[in-house]
């Protein structure tokens, strides 16, 4: 009877140990297949997010100078017509991260800065000059200072900015999504994101 029971005893050890080790083994193949998921989402949304905008503007540039003191004053200018096409991204690709198996979590460690680039296609029209101040290579150089920071003005007045940062955040958010349907953790440095509404609340 002791030796049946003995049996039964070291049976039920052995059944038992089988399936523990069974569920760590099928909840590390979870874990896996999650982590893999995750880094496989990021590779998707690793691309180039750009925002693109077009400014246009009329310029009128005047330069005077004085010809023997204070008598005689010569003066140039031009009509300068400038169209822009500006275009703000963020390369997702360069998003650094952290993937924690055993605490299931996604800690997105660093979001590539904005990358901004204004191409201004500018044309003259009715340039007047003489002999004594004619146009100079200076003189373009001026008017290509002056229209680079008419056009950084009316890029931080415009809504380019903000909708560049909302399709940011419409990217980011799909972590969000996918961590939150696996049961893991997304934090952003050390912050837990708690729902999207984290996500718009970052200051990037």
């Amino acid at each position: 009877m002791r030796k049946i029971l003995f049996g039964v005893v070291i049976t039920l050890i052995v059944l038992f140990t089988f399936k523990y080790c069974g569920d760590k083994r099928e909840d590390k193949i979870v874990l896996q297949e999650s982590s893999a998921l995750i880094q496989e989402q990021i590779k998707n949304v690793g691309k180039l997010v750009v925002t693109e905008g077009h400014f246009s503007e009329v310029f009128n540039y005047k330069n005077s100078k004085d010809i023997f003191g204070e008598y005689f004053t010569s003066e140039k200018k031009a009509l300068v017509v400038v169209n822009a096409d500006v275009t703000i991204a963020y390369d997702l690709s360069k998003i650094e991260y952290e993937v924690d198996e055993q605490t299931k979590t996604l800690t997105i460690l660093s979001i590539p800065e904005e990358e901004i680039k204004i191409n201004p296609d500018l044309e003259y029209y009715d340039i007047q000059s003489d002999f004594l101040n004619p146009f100079k290579a200076e003189d373009y150089n001026a008017i290509k200072t002056i229209v680079k920071a008419s056009l950084n003005k009316k890029l931080e007045n415009s809504d380019l900015k903000a909708n560049a940062k909302n399709r940011l955040i419409s990217e980011l958010s799909k972590f969000y999504i996918l961590t939150n349907s696996l049961g893991w953790t997304l934090k952003y440095n050390e912050n837990p994101m708690q729902s999207v509404r984290d996500l718009e609340n970052l200051k990037l």
